[in-house]
């Protein structure tokens, strides 16, 4: 299953109408895409449904097939992130040499995200708007087991509680100062990204 799978599969609980052909899949990831540009040039806060559509060369109609509003928009995108960019993370762990290396290779994809992932920058998982469902963990959470799992896999990390609070402490942090990195520079401020980058490892080092 593809990455754009996946997302869309995620989706689906918050849309009205489950994409079941291609046709349909492109469609809904046609209209996040609108939805993520939009939110690159104005914010979150301004997005609404008709911009989706004009973005996106789609009816009203169209957009409302998918989704009953705005919250439901970013919902849906918010969750995209969760996949694109958890599956970049994880991706760019192994590979080094030691925990340290990987985690290092972590905090770079998810730079690489802010820079690069419309709308992320933003948006991010959701949590920073709270517009995940009320029944979801936080996406730090869902991330963390991602992440600690492919650092047990690839460098023999301990598979404890211990180590997967680290881990999600370590991406908590990380994401905190990145984001401070990039609310002024659109580069991504060096100072910040430097602190961000060491006060990750640091926490993966109080385990």
């Amino acid at each position: 299953m593809t990455t754009q799978e996946t997302a869309t599969r995620s989706a689906a609980a918050l849309i009205r109408n489950e994409p079941v052909q291609a046709r349909s899949t492109a469609r809904l990831a046609a209209l996040l895409d609108a939805a993520a540009r939009t939110v690159d040039e104005i914010g979150y806060e301004r997005l609404t449904t008709a911009m989706v559509a004009d973005g996106a060369g789609a009816s009203i109609g169209t957009v409302y097939r998918y989704f009953p509003d705005r919250i439901a928009v970013l919902q849906s995108l918010a969750l995209r992130n969760v996949e694109r960019v958890g599956d970049a993370v994880v991706a760019a762990l192994p590979g080094a040499q030691d925990w340290r290396g990987g985690l290092g290779r972590a905090f770079d994809a998810l730079v690489d995200a802010f820079r690069t992932e419309p709308g992320f920058a933003s948006l991010r998982f959701g949590d920073v708007i709270d517009l995940r469902p009320v029944d979801s963990p936080p996406a730090g959470a869902e991330l963390a087991v991602r992440v600690h799992r492919a650092l047990v896999e690839a460098y023999g990390v301990a598979d404890d509680g211990e180590s997967l609070v680290a881990t999600e402490a370590a991406l908590v942090v990380a994401d905190a100062l990145i984001e401070r990195a990039f609310a002024h520079d659109a580069a991504g401020d060096p100072g910040f990204l430097a602190r961000g980058r060491a006060a990750m490892l640091a926490q993966f080092d109080q385990r």
